[in-house]
């Protein structure tokens, strides 16, 4: 599939596949997906008694199983399913099995080029991550919670590394769980652990962990840090000078602590979804003002207008934009770019996608069971059976839509100036 500058992107509409019907012989065929670049369209589809495979537009793949799960397409444009063959799962990817069968798999994941995937892995009743087919050479009695690093060349997830005997409370308060990257565990153990994170560039974990019963910090590479809070969100590195921020609770209020400092004071009904720019100086997060007010916040500083549920932070590649959904509480949807609703509400939204050079926003949203894409709030010319999230073009001219319309997949490139 190569780059987004290596598509297609003559403007116009091209149909890839014309039916969507089941093909002769199968019983029936599962929702499709579309890949990146929209040349194709894939469906996991019953071919015998007891026999899936996967569709990919018009072609099946030879190799039979006897159940597929989970179809996906990787950043470099492969199909990857999580298959079951003789009572064991693998990794199928282009058809091809990646790794050996063990007890169970799931949750694929992939490096920021696609050339990693990686997901969680059961074999002989203990967990760990499997990347490019090769399971972690230690595992645990409970893993969950799995991250892979942009660049693929680490993975992380929190463990149990201390069993519990039957309602064992006191060994429960006294820390069984800890951060496991490329399966070596964290000297330190603590009550709970969750949303561990890379920085960007794979070299340092951060997540958040409860030290007692009542207490709750972030830890750095197994260094807690000194504070402690009534509660704590995800944290977040920073680009600039890998500094770590998490939203923290504090006498009833929510801020933002930086490397354990309090950057923002608490005065916030909801701090959380932190998000720093390209360059680390601007971050961003969702803040509730007051109960059932919510809106988009940048370095301590709120949008105006609030909203009863905002979600699906998104900032622009320059760090000077943002985009949230808003609804009444997932319902009538709305597209809040840089503080503005755009016109209209939606039955469902999709998160917003801004150009690589920030100027322009896109989106999917639904309302009555058909579909548009909305790009810098005009929608395209007509609705849609179907449709997946668009994606722009290198240079941001042009939106790429992948939809479904009578029974057919189509392919259309549409210039952003004629919307």
């Amino acid at each position: 599939m190569g780059k987004i500058s290596s598509w297609d992107w003559e403007p116009g509409q091209k149909t890839v596949v014309n039916s969507l019907s089941p093909l002769e012989g199968h019983e029936w065929q599962e929702e499709p997906y579309a890949s990146p670049d929209g040349e194709t369209i894939a469906a996991i589809v019953k071919v015998g008694d007891g026999e899936f495979s996967i569709r990919t537009n018009d072609t099946v793949w030879e190799a039979t199983f006897e159940k597929i799960w989970a179809p996906k397409f990787s950043p470099d444009g492969r199909l990857t399913a999580i298959c079951q063959q003789d009572m064991e799962w693998v990794l199928a990817v282009d058809g091809e099995l990646m790794g050996e069968t063990t007890d169970y798999i799931w949750d694929t994941m992939f490096s920021e080029d696609g050339s990693v995937i990686a997901t969680m892995y059961k074999g002989m009743e203990r967990y760990g991550m499997c990347l490019n087919g090769e399971p972690w050479e230690n595992l645990y009695e409970n893993l969950n919670q799995p991250v892979l690093s942009k660049d693929g060349a680490h993975s992380a997830g929190v463990a149990q590394v201390q069993s519990l005997g039957a309602a064992d409370l006191e060994g429960f308060k006294r820390g069984v769980y800890t951060v496991v990257v490329d399966g070596q565990p964290w000297e330190k153990t603590y009550v709970n652990v969750w949303t561990p994170v890379f920085n960007s560039d794979g070299t340092s974990v951060a997540a958040t962990c409860r030290t007692t019963v009542y207490n709750h910090t972030i830890t750095v590479d197994g260094k807690a840090w000194d504070a402690t809070y009534n509660q704590v969100w995800e944290p977040v590195f920073s680009p600039k000078d890998n500094s770590v921020a998490a939203p923290v609770r504090v006498a009833g209020k929510w801020g933002v602590a930086k490397d354990g400092k309090m950057l923002w004071d608490p005065r916030y009904v909801q701090c959380l979804y932190l998000q720093y720019d390209a360059s680390g100086e601007k971050l961003w997060g969702v803040v509730a003002t007051s109960y059932g007010q919510f809106t988009a916040c940048v370095n301590n500083a709120p949008w105006g207008e609030t909203w009863p549920t905002v979600s699906d932070l998104v900032v622009s590649p320059d760090g000077q934009r943002a985009a949230v959904l808003a609804s009444n509480c997932n319902e009538d949807f709305k597209i809040v770019v840089d503080g503005t609703a755009w016109a209209g509400t939606y039955d469902m939204a999709w998160p917003v996608v801004f150009s690589s050079d920030s100027k322009s926003a896109a989106c999917k949203v639904e309302k009555s069971g058909r579909y548009r894409i909305l790009v810098n709030g005009k929608s395209y010319e007509r609705d849609f059976d179907a449709v997946w999230p668009p994606i722009f073009s290198e240079d941001g001219t042009k939106v790429l839509i992948r939809a479904i319309e009578n029974n057919s997949f189509v392919r259309i490139v549409a210039e952003v100036c004629n919307f």
